[in-house]
């Protein structure tokens, strides 16, 4: 099953066809895209009954936002993946437990937003982005996929000066600016993929690609991020999990790339689609004085 959120509302899609859930559930779901994890099985269970073809509109007329817009808590996943460790941190050995941080939810974007830049080295990292679909509170590794609704494409854009800034990193202020994590098209249910725990996934910045791995080659991969997450914290039906960027980004390159106005990124994940950011300027030199 894939949904989508347009308009704050909550859509089933099938094919090219969004189908609008509290019509067609005649009530007894919220239009409410956030609300379905808090009834996640009971949710699972009607749509799974619905007849082949409810009625809908053409998801082409539909524009598209966050499909998880109100997370109560949004994790994030560092040095996940080995090539991003070496480009990181060349004599660091891999990490034996999840560098973990938080992304404030109101730097949620939709899949097809226009972001304001915060500053002149504004990174890119595409990332699979997991979504809690049941409570989680010491689950086991072998039990991870069960708590888990969907998945869908995320972006953890970064300010690299603000994360970086002295005299300690402050990676959740520099990676949570308006905007900074795009999310989307939809949520994908994991039956729906092809192998759940290995998905092609990469970026094109300007139509040049700029990362290109598969999530198999995560350190820790979802189940695993679940165990290890939920051991110290409940994890809540309806929060994220950005689990982790790929090697490839602008930081890390000689000479280092950044994100400019009018820059295009495109992030892809197989068998869950595309979402696509575009750059514009900071709106105030002020800006500029408060973060950097």
């Amino acid at each position: 099953m894939r949904i989508a959120n347009s308009g704050d509302r909550l859509y089933i899609v099938r094919g090219e066809r969004a189908h609008d859930v509290a019509e067609i559930s005649q009530g007894r779901f919220s239009p409410d895209p956030q609300a379905i994890y808090e009834r996640w099985d009971e949710f699972l269970g009607w749509a799974d009954a619905l007849p082949a073809d409810p009625p809908g509109v053409p998801l082409a007329e539909l524009p598209l936002g966050a499909p998880v817009p109100r997370p109560r808590q949004v994790f994030a996943i560092g040095l996940n993946y080995a090539l991003h460790v070496a480009e990181a941190k060349k004599d660091l050995p891999l990490p034996e437990f999840p560098s973990t941080f938080t992304k404030f939810p109101a730097c949620l974007a939709g899949p097809d937003d226009v972001v304001e830049l915060s500053g002149d080295t504004v990174d890119w990292e595409v990332e699979l982005v997991a979504v809690i679909g049941r409570p989680a509170h010491r689950v086991a590794e072998s039990d991870g996929w069960s708590h888990i609704a969907g998945l869908t494409v995320g972006q953890d854009i970064s300010d690299r000066t603000v994360q970086l800034r002295p005299p300690t990193p402050q990676f959740s202020l520099g990676k949570s600016f308006p905007g900074f994590g795009p999310t989307g098209p939809y949520v994908v249910t994991p039956d729906e993929l092809p192998d759940r725990d290995d998905l092609a996934i990469g970026c094109t910045l300007n139509g040049e690609e700029v990362q290109s791995s598969r999530t198999g080659h995560l350190i820790f991969g979802i189940p695993a991020l679940v165990a290890e997450l939920s051991a110290v914290t409940p994890l809540l039906p309806g929060d994220l999990i950005f689990t982790g960027t790929p090697s490839g980004v602008g930081v890390a390159r000689e000479p280092k790339r950044f994100l400019g106005a009018g820059d295009e990124l495109v992030s892809t994940i197989e068998g869950i689609g595309s979402i696509r950011t575009r750059f514009a300027a900071r709106r105030s030199a002020a800006l500029a004085d408060i973060t950097h």
